[in-house]
């Protein structure tokens, strides 16, 4: 969890920092309840999914992903949806908050099959092609463009839509006319239309869940489409970076996520880097947050809008 510093284990703790388990194993190993919630809450503990426990300090990786999966799935389905994605990118493809919820595993069924029924599966019936799903670490899952395929359609806003479908674009395993020439073929299928509306927006250089969220927010403003990650050279050769912008017209806007826009430290880089674009490149920067770019009272394609209008009307060169 980003800026948070985990806890190690206590040294007679039953299970390695490394390995999963389940509350059920956790009983069965003298650890009642009540001591994982306090482990959890001191993070000692994280809840990958719900009823898995794992050590706060143990690293991200594919094979924790799967050992995780591998302790609560039946052999008979496949994963796909939000944790094919999860699984695929990890916690980079979850939405802000997601993580800590612990929202239940997507596990479906081929049609024909019959759904399960529990707390901890989100599950169905769905019809797929073999060529759609793969094996990973043992692990029945939606191929990462099966899972741009549903999550465009399937997630329930335009902004998570448009994120799931990035971040498997990110993968490398498929291309963007693919991913269109795909979605040509759902005509007719629930949630395609908006899907198709996305499509153009699709960027794998979306960097987190508020850039691609600003994205539509700038899109849908009017604002001709921008590049991602805008590289600003500076004299001495280094890099600086611009969330979304138009090179020609030297035009931006960044998300600032609690995430890693938060400590003084940071807030201090992002300072000194904009101002540096600003005087020495003439770039007009819009610093957008949570705030501006979420919910019903979200402001930031007005923002967007109006510095573009005056931005048009008063040109740096």
């Amino acid at each position: 969890m980003p800026g948070r510093m985990a806890i190690p284990l206590p040294d007679d703790f039953p299970f390695r920092p490394d390995q999963p388990f389940t509350r059920v194993q956790a009983r069965e190993a003298g650890v009642p309840d009540w001591r994982l919630h306090q482990l959890v809450k001191q993070h000692v503990l994280r809840r990958p999914v719900r009823n898995v426990y794992v050590a706060a300090s143990a690293a991200d990786s594919l094979d924790l992903r799967c050992r995780v999966l591998g302790l609560v799935v039946p052999a008979d389905g496949f994963v796909c949806d939000l944790t094919a994605a999860w699984l695929h990118s990890g916690e980079k493809a979850l939405a802000p908050g997601d993580h800590e919820k612990v929202p239940p595993i997507s596990f479906f069924r081929p049609s024909g099959g019959h759904r399960l029924r529990n707390d901890l599966t989100r599950s169905g019936e769905r019809h797929v092609e073999p060529h759609e799903l793969m094996e990973v670490n043992g692990l029945v899952v939606t191929t990462p463009l099966r899972t741009a395929l549903d999550g465009g359609r399937l997630q329930r806003t335009a902004d998570l839509r448009l994120w799931q479908m990035a971040c498997m674009l990110a993968t490398g395993t498929f291309t963007h006319d693919r991913l269109c020439g795909e979605v040509a073929r759902l005509k007719g299928r629930r949630g395609v239309v908006l899907q198709r509306e996305l499509l153009p927006r699709v960027d794998a250089g979306l960097a987190s869940f508020g850039e691609a969220a600003l994205l539509n927010r700038w899109c849908d403003a009017g604002l001709p489409p921008p590049e991602t990650q805008v590289e600003i050279t500076r004299d001495d050769g280094s890099s600086y970076f611009l969330d979304l912008g138009l090179p020609d017209e030297r035009f931006a806007a960044e998300y600032d996520g609690r995430a890693w826009h938060s400590s003084d430290a940071q807030r201090s880089h992002d300072r000194e880097r904009r101002e540096w674009i600003r005087h020495h490149r003439s770039w007009r920067i819009g610093e957008f947050t949570e705030a501006n770019t979420f919910g019903q009272h979200q402001n930031a394609e007005r923002l967007l809008r109006e510095a573009w209008a005056e931005h048009r009307g008063v040109r740096y060169f």
